[in-house]
């Protein structure tokens, strides 16, 4: 954290910075497999948290089922972090990761 002089130069303030480019960079949405949920409660997730059709929702699952992780959705921090939780909320082991 940079720190600013005080006006007589004696004592610091510690101040915090988050730049537009950190806030504006997209996040992805990750749904990591787990042995407990059925693939047709995943993809019914899927289709009621994200409004995804049968084949995308599907084609997601499919993904996680196989590849062990699928990124689901991209986008802002804030909406990342919405997902993430609604998806737990659900039972899904889901996380966000800054996109590269």
């Amino acid at each position: 954290m940079p720190f600013t002089p005080d006006s007589d130069g004696d004592t610091a303030i510690l101040t915090e910075e988050q730049t537009s480019a950190d806030l504006d960079s997209p996040w992805h949405v990750v749904v990591f497999n787990d042995p407990v949920n059925l693939m047709s409660f995943v993809t019914l997730v899927f289709r009621r948290i994200f409004g995804y059709s049968e084949e995308k929702a599907t084609k997601l699952m499919l993904e996680v089922h196989q590849l062990g992780q699928s990124t689901v959705w991209t986008g802002e921090r804030e909406k990342a972090e919405f997902y993430v939780q609604q998806l737990q909320s659900h039972q899904l082991y889901a996380a966000m990761k800054k996109a590269a």
